[in-house]
């Protein structure tokens, strides 16, 4: 991978720390936009920047919760930064915007992932702000996201029904945070507003299963299906051919026959 790809730490706009991976070639490359987990801009994070700019993306990865006082204990889950919708939508402008003027940046074709904690924000994003796709992983559909709070200031469905991208999502079946009804809530709400969406639930995926820095919650099986699955999405709604005029709906689940979420539990 290092053959391929160059990275470096950078300073955004506004002051937000971020890492960037692209290509060697100059492009110009489709820019995917990382919202980390709930940890900051850990390695993980790096790791599948790295990994995401070597299969041909210009990678943003900023570090959203730059602002928490005690970097160490957010990086090690002993604290946590509660984004709000508002600073996501301004922080995620603020990153295009660092790297509207990069020759080997297409901005044209800009796809935001949210993961964990963040995975409701390419939703909101998207909601305002015009992009080529939206990628959920293990977020954004939960019980909590859809009520409105000062952190969460307008219902959920509303924002979904302005989005005008297409949207991935990836799920776990033994998530204990995100059910499968939870799921199949945020499907019927992309078909109920007439969005195009690629969801898939892997079975025997715990939350947090695309992490292979956590040994209890990674599934490698899994996440490799994921990844694929995303890969192939992305491909597929930034090429010039997409047609965005036809509305495209997929879902794939695989659970246990004996699916009880109660019996879902945290893992490390």
């Amino acid at each position: 991978m290092a053959a391929k790809v160059v990275s470096s730490d950078l300073l955004l706009s506004n002051g937000m720390p971020g890492f960037m991976a692209r290509p060697l070639s100059p492009g110009p490359h489709p820019v995917y936009v990382f919202m980390h987990e709930r940890y900051g801009l850990v390695q993980h994070t790096r790791d599948l920047a790295m990994r995401c700019a070597a299969d041909g993306f210009f990678v943003l990865a900023p570090d959203f919760f730059f602002k928490h006082p005690d970097k160490k204990a957010l990086n090690k889950g002993d604290s946590r930064y509660d984004l709000t919708d508002t600073e996501a939508v301004e922080y995620l402008k603020a990153a295009l915007d660092s790297i509207r003027d990069v020759p080997a940046a297409d901005m044209s074709r800009v796809a935001v992932g949210g993961y964990c904690q963040t995975g409701r924000h390419p939703l909101v994003f998207a909601s305002e702000v015009p992009i080529q796709a939206a990628v959920v992983w293990y977020g954004a559909a939960s019980k909590r996201e859809w009520g409105v709070t000062e952190r969460q200031p307008k219902p959920l469905e509303d924002m979904i029904a302005k989005i005008q991208c297409p949207v991935f999502g990836a799920f776990g079946s033994d998530d204990h945070i995100i059910s499968v009804d939870d799921v199949r809530r945020l499907r019927d709400t992309l078909e109920k507003h007439q969005k195009s969406y690629d969801i898939h639930i892997y079975n025997g995926a715990p939350h947090g299963w695309l992490n292979d820095t956590m040994p209890g919650r990674y599934r490698k099986p899994q996440a490799e299906a994921g990844w694929a699955a995303q890969q192939r999405f992305l491909a597929e709604v930034l090429s010039p051919t997409y047609d965005s005029g036809t509305i495209t709906c997929n879902f794939e689940a695989a659970y246990s026959r004996n699916y009880d979420f109660s019996k879902n539990k945290r893992l490390e």
